[in-house]
């Protein structure tokens, strides 16, 4: 017990120190509540520090420390304006800064804007909202050492969040990310500078839009179709409402529909439960509106503008969701496909996917002669392979089950728009054959496999919650089955010991960074996953199948057995 009174008495000491004349009158306020409630909710604010993760930092906002508000992203700033200063010695450091339709985006971003100039750094600021890969492009194109995108994707109205990218246009990875972090810890909030240098922030908008949308129409494959094509499209109340439909046009597609309900920004994301692509309900509206025009494509994006959710019509002309894994391996195949026929493989080529990614990508590379390499969750490793190759092999394309894509390597991050613009290119290829984009994937099960993929989400908030998830990691790591329903299970990779265990029983070095993920592998090739997520409460558990698909006509009964043995497996595993 005296132990949990001093855990208690050290949480009401921080948070009696942002109480002080030095915080604003809101956090003020707002701090001294959190101390009269007590409990979880005072814990839940100050019993840690926000840290970056996959996809940077990103927290409910509000006072405490472990709260997005202005202090935490005035001395992420702070910490992030000190390490490049040290890394550009010498030089004019360049950063460009973009934010999404989250609430205090755009106070956050110009927040940001101010403390960069304050330290002597030119800043780039998007005149209005615009979506993630935007702000990727827009480091490369202006030149710039680093860049800010305020944005917490997915998450709930209450979140908002801090994601940082390199000169190259991607997220940071090792040594900047800890490197960063750590000189954020030590950057006390008495010297965050607040005070702006006006003439040091430039405002950016049309110029690099119309160079980006440039850069995606010439990732373009070919025109077959594309006039005739009929696209339904949502933002679900996002940015890339800036972004896709202009993206499209530019591309030459013309029977472009807009979800109009969904189409103006908006933090409170009113339509829907969750502007979640991933999830069903959130493109319903898109849905109904594909049904009642007789369309061809859905698209809709999160409210960053990164990830995509599509939907094709069936067998049956019923519009179909597909999942990350599907989409990800049509839009692999169509690349790699039409890189074959206008003459560009030369054998040097690759993509890249995450190691929860379905292996049907890569077995379609595979007969194609294109190398596949295999990174950790989240687009900045993907990212981060390109680089490392860079001037030595060619990069197509890379996914994730996640619903991100990249196509090419002008940005350097999952984007939706040059997704959209080559998915529709896919459709309108097979509408133009008197085919859809379907047939194509049920072709693609027949010739190497019907893979069928699953995910469970499970949240666990706040404190307690993080203990409980790491129990649930220890459990899975240390209670390994021998067999999962029935194969033998013959491969396990543990990413946080960087060992993986073969068949034979005989273990090797596994040449990923350290991470907190464990795989297991049987011998018919079924995969089972489990990772906490490193943006939200939760832990992940990601399974994958396979068995042929002889003809079309069996496409319904395969995937009945693959969804079957998928719940087996849960159920023998004893996850909830």
């Amino acid at each position: 017990m005296q132990q949990e009174a001093t855990v208690e008495e050290s949480l009401e000491h921080k948070a009696k120190a942002w109480t002080s004349a030095f915080f604003d009158e809101e956090i003020r306020n707002e701090v001294e509540e959190l101390l009269e409630q007590g409990g979880d909710a005072l814990a839940d604010a100050f019993y840690k520090d926000l840290e970056f993760g996959t996809g940077g930092m990103r927290g409910i906002m509000g006072a405490g420390t472990n709260r997005i508000n202005k202090y935490t992203i005035g001395q992420a700033t702070q910490g992030l304006s000190t390490y490049l200063t040290r890394q550009f010695e010498g030089e004019q450091i360049k950063v460009a800064i973009a934010h999404d339709c989250r609430h205090n985006s755009r106070k956050f971003a110009k927040l940001v804007a101010d403390v960069f100039s304050a330290n002597g750094i030119d800043v780039y600021l998007f005149e209005d909202l615009r979506p993630t890969p935007e702000l990727s492009f827009a480091i490369r194109h202006l030149g710039c050492h680093s860049g800010v995108v305020l944005t917490a994707s997915h998450n709930p109205p209450e979140y908002n969040g801090y994601k940082v990218y390199w000169n190259d246009g991607a997220q940071l990875v090792p040594p900047h990310d800890t490197n960063v972090i750590n000189l954020v810890r030590e950057t006390d909030l008495s010297n965050i500078q607040f005070e702006a240098d006006e003439k040091r922030i430039h405002t950016i908008g049309e110029e690099i839009d119309k160079a980006y949308f440039e850069a995606i129409a010439e990732q373009s494959m070919g025109d077959a179709g594309k006039k005739d094509l009929s696209i339904v499209f949502t933002s679900i109340h996002g940015a890339s409402i800036k972004s896709v439909p202009p993206a499209l046009k530019e591309a030459g597609f013309s029977n472009v529909h807009i979800v109009e309900e969904q189409s103006e920004p908006n933090g409170d994301f009113p339509t829907v439960k969750s502007p979640n692509p991933e999830e069903p309900e959130a493109l319903k509206m898109a849905i109904e509106k594909a049904e009642e025009l007789n369309a061809d494509v859905i698209v809709g994006t999160d409210p960053d503008g990164d990830r995509i959710g599509v939907g094709i019509r069936d067998n049956n002309g019923k519009m179909q969701l597909l999942n990350g894994n599907q989409a990800a391996s049509l839009l692999t195949w169509y690349l790699i496909d039409q890189w074959k026929k206008a003459d560009k493989l030369s054998g040097n080529e690759f993509i890249a996917e995450t190691i929860v990614t379905s292996e049907l990508p890569a077995v379609i590379a595979r007969d194609y002669g294109v190398s596949t390499y295999y990174c950790l969750t989240g687009f900045k490793w993907i990212a981060d392979i390109i680089r490392r190759k860079e001037g030595k092999e060619k990069f197509i394309g890379g996914g994730e089950e996640s619903y991100g894509y990249m196509v090419g390597d002008f940005v350097r991050d999952k984007d939706s728009a040059s997704s959209s613009v080559i998915f529709c290119e896919l459709a309108a290829l097979a509408k133009s054959q008197g085919k859809t984009a379907f047939d194509f994937l049920i072709n693609l099960y027949m010739r190497y496999g019907f893979y069928q993929e699953h995910l469970i989400s499970i949240v666990k908030k706040g404190r307690n919650g993080e203990a409980e998830i790491a129990q649930m990691m220890k459990n899975f790591r240390n209670n390994t089955p021998l067999e999962i329903d029935g194969s033998k299970v013959i491969h396990t990779r543990d990413f946080e010991t960087q060992i993986e265990t073969l068949e034979n029983g005989e273990t090797q070095p596994l040449d990923f960074p350290k991470s907190n993920v464990f795989q297991l592998i049987t011998k018919d090739g079924t995969r089972v996953t489990a990772r906490p997520s490193g943006t939200e409460p939760k832990i992940k558990f990601y399974f994958s199948v396979n068995q042929k698909l002889e003809n079309k006509e069996d496409f319904d009964n395969v995937q009945i057995q693959l969804k079957d043995k998928i719940e087996r497996i849960v159920e023998e595993l004893e996850i909830n």
